[in-house]
């Protein structure tokens, strides 16, 4: 099982990070700018060693501007996982425009993410094209009436070993237990989400109780 926590919010790396739950971390410009960065004018290399010295293993980010800059921007974020020490991984929009782009940017030597998935034929797409992920977007597919339980069930069938489905879009817990129930292992949490996987009520209880009877308390 591999967890991704999903924010480009530096102080929730900071408190999430060393829990040890997550591979890396993944962000766009969406997520930036509700962290209220300036997507453009993100130092990456930063960025990489940040995430590496908070035990991330992956940093997945996207591009953004005309296609033209992808290959060369890819470029740079991969510069700067190497210079880290950490894989970065370079996420890009399943439109036409953007996946004429992935030849090149493969050429490069390092990891690709095609993102914003929403039906089983992209998969066959992102596995002739050789990704390493694929992102289906599960909250939003359900939000749009889709059948996304069984839509991202098939795209696991279709895509074997390679690509990897990383899970995105999740909004509950119960949405990671479904998924994992049908076979999928790779989900991108956002910090809200990851929090309330880490408690149960129950769970807190139990251990206050096993805490009160350590001490001697009459329950």
């Amino acid at each position: 099982m591999d967890l991704y926590l999903d924010t480009a919010d530096r102080e929730a790396w900071a408190d999430l990070m060393p829990t040890g739950l997550f591979r890396g971390i993944t962000t766009n410009p969406l997520l930036a700018q509700r962290a209220g960065l300036d997507y453009p004018s993100i130092n990456w290399k930063d960025m990489a060693q940040r995430a590496r010295d908070l035990g991330a293993q992956d940093l997945h980010a996207q591009v953004f501007g005309p296609v033209e800059t992808y290959v060369d921007w890819a470029g740079s974020l991969y510069d700067a996982g190497a210079a880290a020490g950490l894989r970065t991984v370079v996420k890009i929009p399943m439109t036409e425009a953007a996946l004429r782009t992935v030849p090149a940017i493969k050429a490069l030597g390092g990891a690709i993410l095609l993102t914003a998935v929403y039906d089983p034929k992209q998969v066959v797409v992102a596995k002739a094209l050789n990704a390493n992920f694929a992102a289906p977007y599960f909250g939003r597919m359900l939000e749009a009436g889709l059948p996304a339980l069984d839509l991202i069930t098939q795209m696991r069938a279709i895509a074997g070993a390679q690509p990897r489905i990383l899970v995105a879009s999740l909004r509950n817990a119960d949405q990671i237990v479904a998924l994992a129930g049908r076979g999928l292992d790779c989900f991108t949490l956002a910090p809200d989400l990851a929090r309330r996987l880490l408690s149960d009520p129950m769970t807190d209880q139990a251990a206050a109780d096993f805490e009160a009877a350590a001490l001697g308390r009459t329950l």
